[in-house]
């Protein structure tokens, strides 16, 4: 009976672990390819009159993750919530093989096909580098370098734009989804999918029908990153990759047969939206996470944390209120200051 029971939980470890790695392994190679390009980015995009002496100690390197952890943990909740869509979609009665890309090809027909006639394995292998690796590298090292500079306002609107843009195509995902072109239109061959199986099935861990075209998030996200470099980083070699990098990814996802036309200029356009509500609202729409960050830090006796007004590291107490710059991290005045003047406003 024991070694019926042993040789029984065997075989479900082993299918399980098969399974598992066959649909994970791209994440698993990915993951240190993406260390090692940030590291190389670092060395590259980094100035050394730019480089934090104090990162170089545990001290400043702990203050360095805890920052990089603050600001992560909203995108990263968004994201696990906004793929979440195969259970949304199922609540809603919603059919999984539902496809709107008919009505796409009403508007643009089969022009995407027209890019394909340049085909080459060559540029195949280098278009699906770049989406596959450089899109992730322009997302995290953007983030990683924007804390790395201490630049806490533009960080604020980095997250505040990120959430926007997942959150703003999460309904259309949902609601209208639109199947892939190489899978849709006769003219367009799904190259991505078909350089190997692996890939095929990474990409399907985030997208297991392969029907989140409208709006592109790869033509949303890689634009809104590099309008954040162009809007806060000062090196001109960071922007001009950035810049390069962001084409390229746009480019790569109408040739790889993955989005049509109107998902690039649908992505493009929420990008543009959501970065102007950043730049304009952030400081507002972040004041609240800020405060429930403060107030953990009290409860927990630390760590430091660094103030977004004037990036010197502070300890909060029951204040909530830097002690250098005087920027307060209590939302309940100024939730006060905005009720009083929605009442103003109103009572005129």
């Amino acid at each position: 009976m024991y070694s019926f029971t042993q040789l029984l939980l065997s075989e479900i470890i082993s299918s399980f672990s098969g399974q598992w790695l066959s649909q994970y392994i791209m994440t698993i190679v990915m993951i240190p390819l993406l260390f090692l390009m940030v590291t190389v980015g670092y060395v590259f995009f980094v100035p050394v009159e730019n480089r934090r002496p104090e990162f170089s100690s545990m001290k400043g390197f702990f203050h360095f993750v805890v920052d990089v952890a603050i600001y992560a943990i909203p995108m990263l909740i968004v994201f696990a919530l906004v793929h979440m869509q195969t259970t949304a979609a199922t609540l809603l009665g919603i059919p999984a093989n539902q496809n709107y890309a008919r009505y796409i090809m009403i508007l643009e027909g089969n022009t995407v096909s027209l890019l394909q006639e340049i085909a080459t394995p060559l540029l195949t292998y280098v278009s699906g580098f770049f989406y596959l690796l450089m899109f992730p590298f322009l997302m995290v090292f953007t983030f990683l370098l924007l804390v790395y500079l201490q630049r806490h306002k533009a960080i604020q609107e980095f997250v505040v734009a990120f959430i926007l843009i997942y959150m703003l195509a999460f309904p259309f995902y949902v609601l209208f989804p639109v199947h892939v072109t190489g899978y849709t239109l006769s003219g367009v061959s799904p190259l991505l999918y078909n350089l190997s199986p692996l890939i095929a099935e990474g990409v399907r861990i985030v997208d297991p029908e392969l029907n989140n075209c409208f709006p592109s998030l790869h033509a949303a996200l890689s634009v809104m990153a590099m309008i954040m470099v162009l809007h806060n980083v000062k090196s001109r070699r960071y922007q001009a990759f950035a810049v390069i990098t962001t084409a390229t990814i746009l480019f790569t996802i109408l040739y790889l047969g993955i989005h049509w036309l109107s998902d690039l200029v649908g992505g493009t356009l929420l990008a543009i939206v959501c970065c102007l509500i950043a730049f304009r609202y952030s400081e507002n729409l972040f004041a609240i996470y800020r405060w429930v960050v403060a107030m953990v830090a009290w409860k927990l006796k630390g760590p430091a944390l660094p103030c977004v007004g004037c990036n010197r590291r502070i300890y909060f107490d029951s204040f909530m209120q830097c002690g250098h710059c005087g920027i307060e991290y209590d939302i309940k005045g100024r939730m006060f200051s905005l009720l009083k003047r929605f009442r103003k406003r109103f009572s005129e």
